[in-house]
């Protein structure tokens, strides 16, 4: 009885150390990040109608639009700011974030980002 608490201690102990990769997202921190580093480009609400994105070759993403944006991964989302466009084969005008933002903060973001679109997204 004892071995088999042990390696059930042993087993919790492993899942708790990986566990900040599954933390619970904060949305309403996702937004103050949001509107410092992705608003200038993707717009105060998410639409792609940001002041600096109007000048942009490529218009950035509306985060609002459930029907694109549901399609989208976490990871690939929070590949695309972490690393840019460039590290997921999209626009090289997406800058990467990962050097400014850390881990909990990029998925803080994309919790937000999953907020805002309409339909709601449904994981």
């Amino acid at each position: 009885m004892n071995k088999a608490f042990f390696w059930l201690a042993l087993i919790v102990l492993a899942e708790l150390t990986v566990a900040p990769a599954s933390q619970a997202q904060n949305p309403a921190e996702g937004k103050k990040l949001y509107s410092t580093y992705c608003s200038t480009c993707h717009g105060e609400i998410g639409k792609g109608d940001g002041v600096a994105g109007a000048s942009l070759p490529v218009k950035p993403a509306d985060h609002t639009n459930g029907a694109v944006m549901n399609q989208l991964s976490d990871k690939f989302l929070v590949d695309i700011i972490s690393k840019g466009g460039s590290g997921v084969g999209k626009s090289t005008f997406m800058p990467s974030w990962g050097a400014a933002l850390n881990d909990r903060q990029v998925r803080d973001v994309v919790a937000y980002i999953r907020s805002i679109a309409v339909p709601p997204y449904k994981p």
